[in-house]
């Protein structure tokens, strides 16, 4: 085996600040190949990769610091032992820029590695073990006691640099079992009780749509589908194994004649031009993302299923999604829909997860109304974390041309902002100054009712 030798370096006397750091990344943004040997530049590749393992140490000391200063200081205000601690895992996900889930799993592998892995943490430090790695080391051992996940971070300390995932992740998981054998059955009860259907977007217009399932259970289903192909494919049909495969699970899935049939709404979000004429613009399929704007028209002219149109109103000078206020408490349900199409997902700044909640941005009891401006769509998670004490958000005044945004504040000060994404058929500038010069001479057309009349027509041409 070949291992690479590491140039020493001195140790720190004191820990950088944040301005020091800052400074430092300064310095990267300089690195130039240019007139650097080969030898060289695999020299500093080889360093980055180390600096990379040894600030997510730093990071994990941070992390794992902040929570117990947290908890340190709600207990000395008397918050209960089960209340403490709520949102530091927020705080940290808005930190790393990274979403509210990866924020509790920096939380939860700082905490390990801190208080239970020490040699890992030492290995992550020297730069010898890459973050991903040592998230293996965590993950393999996760149903041992404290004592017993220490003894194997002991064991595989002096070769932890040596393996790569999948022989790390095996030897964690062998040792792991031999200490302690009923962890195994833990950990199978355990990811019994985790299993769930999820849906990602995919190229292509494409979504991965995959099931975590016991062993027995997707075997068998992945059965089944196999021998409805094999007997169509032996019948003369034209379609390949893993195209049968994919269309009979979509029909027995939803109960359909065939996987082209969609009998349940489908909210695609397009501008006038990319629904009458050849705008590539992009619409917005909402649950999945932009796609192009031609296949959004084939989507809309060629199901062979009822096509539903929803006119969502947009504001004649920025484009953005309008509706009427509502005073009252609780969103209406098209309220609701026009957030979730508006924000397209949770509006926690880097939080890509699915919008469950239609929140005010400043409550009701502070006097917020339900209205498309005090209105955000968010995830169940960042909806809590935003009623904890010291979080407040804030909407922004709208400029002029400007989309939705609003301010949130942690507990520790730090502003975040998050603006709306922008609709799909936005208007240009040119488009928008021409529609201010019709709106400032009187002459803006109504043209609600042709366009009505014109989509009906080119959907039944």
């Amino acid at each position: 085996m070949v291992h690479e030798t590491a140039t020493p370096h001195p140790e720190p006397t004191t820990a950088p600040d944040a301005e020091a750091l800052a400074a430092w990344i300064g310095r990267l943004a300089g690195v130039d190949p240019a007139g650097l040997s080969s030898r060289a530049m695999i020299d500093q590749l080889t360093a980055l990769e180390r600096v990379k393992s040894a600030a997510a140490a730093a990071q994990a000391r941070l992390a794992a610091g902040f929570d117990q200063a947290q908890r340190d200081a709600e207990a000395a205000r008397g918050v209960p032992s089960e209340r403490r601690g709520k949102g530091v895992s927020a705080q940290v996900a808005l930190a790393r820029r990274d979403s509210a889930f990866r924020g509790r799993q920096h939380l939860g592998l700082a905490k390990v590695l801190t208080m239970e892995m020490p040699h890992t943490l030492a290995a992550l430090e020297r730069g010898d073990l890459s973050e991903w790695r040592a998230t293996l080391m965590a993950r393999e051992t996760a149903t041992l006691s404290r004592d017993d996940r220490a003894k194997v971070d002991a064991e595989m300390a002096d070769h932890l640099a040596d393996l790569g995932d999948r022989r790390l992740a095996a030897e964690a998981r062998e040792r792991a079992y031999r200490l302690d054998p009923g962890s195994a059955l833990r950990g199978v009860r355990g990811a019994r009780a985790d299993r769930r259907v999820t849906v990602r977007p995919a190229p292509d217009t494409m979504t991965n749509l995959t099931a975590f399932l016991p062993a027995e259970q997707g075997v068998a289903a992945y059965a089944a589908l196999k021998a409805v192909a094999d007997r169509l494919r032996a019948t003369g049909d034209p379609r390949g194994r893993g195209q049968i495969m994919a269309d009979e699970l979509v029909r027995r899935l939803t109960g359909q004649g065939a996987a082209c049939d969609v009998p349940i709404e489908v909210n695609l979000v397009m501008g006038e031009d990319s629904v009458f004429g050849g705008s590539h613009q992009p619409a917005h399929l909402v649950g999945y993302g932009p796609v192009p704007g031609p296949v959004a028209r084939e989507l809309l002219r060629n199901s062979d299923a009822r096509v539903w149109l929803r006119r969502l109103h947009t504001d004649p000078h920025d484009g953005a999604l309008a509706s009427m206020d509502r005073h009252r408490r609780e969103f209406s349900p098209l309220m609701r829909k026009l957030l979730v199409l508006r924000d397209q997902t949770c509006r926690t700044p880097w939080c890509d997860a699915l919008i469950r909640h239609a929140d005010h941005v400043v409550g009701v009891d502070e006097g917020g109304e339900s209205s498309r401006d005090n209105g955000q769509g968010l995830c169940e998670a960042c909806n809590y974390v935003k009623a904890l004490p010291g979080w407040h958000s804030t909407p922004v005044a709208r400029r002029f041309g400007s989309r939705h945004v609003v301010d949130l504040v942690t507990p520790t000060g730090h502003t975040y902002s998050s603006h709306a994404p922008a609709p799909p058929g936005r208007p240009s500038p040119g488009a928008r100054r021409a529609r201010q010069l019709r709106l400032a001479g009187g002459r803006s057309p109504s043209s609600r009712s042709v366009f009505e009349t014109n989509l009906q027509r080119r959907l039944a041409s």
